[in-house]
């Protein structure tokens, strides 16, 4: 089983987006793939589940069957996570639903020390705990640089950045990759004090490489607007990131770092949050006609090549 945190550098750059239809790639390719809301907006679980559902569960104060309600305990100091539901959302798709509640879990977060390992590692146990089920996959959507964000971290063997070619974007990756880099280094000197009882996730946190959210293509080529700050992502994300000496460098095309260039399909994203499903299932019945036929064909190739190399980094076959 392999665990990718998928974390952004600033809001707004399609990175839930990103993870729901990874997660229906790999489905479709036979791998059996857990997708953990662990972002405090729960817009993961709002792709995944309609009003009706949401509401249901986040109806009482428990929330049991979703991420508050599995770490509720450790919230409350009255016993480890509790079993996680899993939702169901095809044969080859679970998810654990989010939750706003999760919010109130960031405070019990911020103490480093001994005595916080079993807070600092709940994630690491609802996904361990969720993932035993049978997925072979498991993908974290994280929202912003936060104690979760951290925690989540601890959670996840590789992560992968999702950007857009912005300066917000470059700069938050600037105060991103330190943070991601210097919270690796915490970690490794806190490992080290957990107690000899106590289970601890031996977190690697490989970077496996970032994301580029395009808002907009002429043809095949990006918007020249935008082509002055994605020629600035390799130069960053090697110094910010991977904290490289850096010798010379490709052009974003060919950054082995990069692993997808991915489009803006538009209207298409409503389309497909209308009918809940993944923008390349989208139908003629569904109102893909015309030049949409193309562009939802477009979309299961572009996903397809990405899901593949994501599948490559981590060592999980893909066909």
């Amino acid at each position: 089983m392999k665990t990718i945190g998928f974390f952004n550098s600033n809001g707004g750059v399609g990175q839930t987006s990103l993870v729901y239809h990874l997660a229906w790639m790999f489905a479709d390719h036979g791998i059996k793939t857990l997708a953990v809301d662990l972002d405090p907006q729960a817009n993961l679980t709002a792709m995944f589940l309609n009003d009706e559902r949401m509401e249901t569960l986040w109806s009482d104060e428990e929330h049991a069957e979703t991420v508050y309600g599995a770490i509720r305990p450790v919230l409350q100091g009255c016993g480890d996570i509790a079993n996680p539901h899993i939702e169901m959302i095809s044969a080859n798709i679970g998810l654990i639903p989010g939750d706003f509640a999760l919010s109130r879990f960031e405070d019990a977060l911020i103490n480093r020390d001994e005595s916080a390992f079993r807070t600092m590692t709940a994630f690491h146990r609802l996904v361990q705990t969720g993932a035993a089920r049978g997925a072979e996959m498991v993908l974290i959507d994280v929202g912003r640089l936060n104690a979760i964000m951290r925690s989540a971290l601890i959670a996840a063997d590789h992560y992968c950045l999702s950007l857009a070619p912005n300066l917000f974007s470059l700069q938050g990756l600037k105060n991103l990759g330190p943070t991601l880099r210097d919270w690796r280094t915490i970690w490794m000197e806190l490992f080290k004090k957990a107690p000899d009882d106590f289970p601890m996730p031996e977190s690697v946190m490989q970077p496996i490489g970032y994301i580029i959210m395009q808002p907009g293509t002429f043809g095949n080529q990006p918007l020249k607007a935008y082509q002055r700050w994605m020629n600035q992502i390799p130069h960053v994300y090697r110094d910010a990131v991977l904290n490289e000496s850096i010798q010379s460098l490709p052009a974003v095309e060919q950054d082995p770092y990069c692993l997808s260039l991915l489009k803006h399909y538009r209207s298409l994203m409503a389309m497909a949050m209308e009918v809940r499903k993944p923008i390349f299932f989208l139908k003629s019945a569904d109102g893909a006609i015309g030049s949409h036929v193309e562009a939802v064909k477009s979309c299961y190739g572009d996903f397809k090549r990405l899901a593949t190399r994501i599948a490559a980094s981590v060592g999980i076959s893909f066909s």
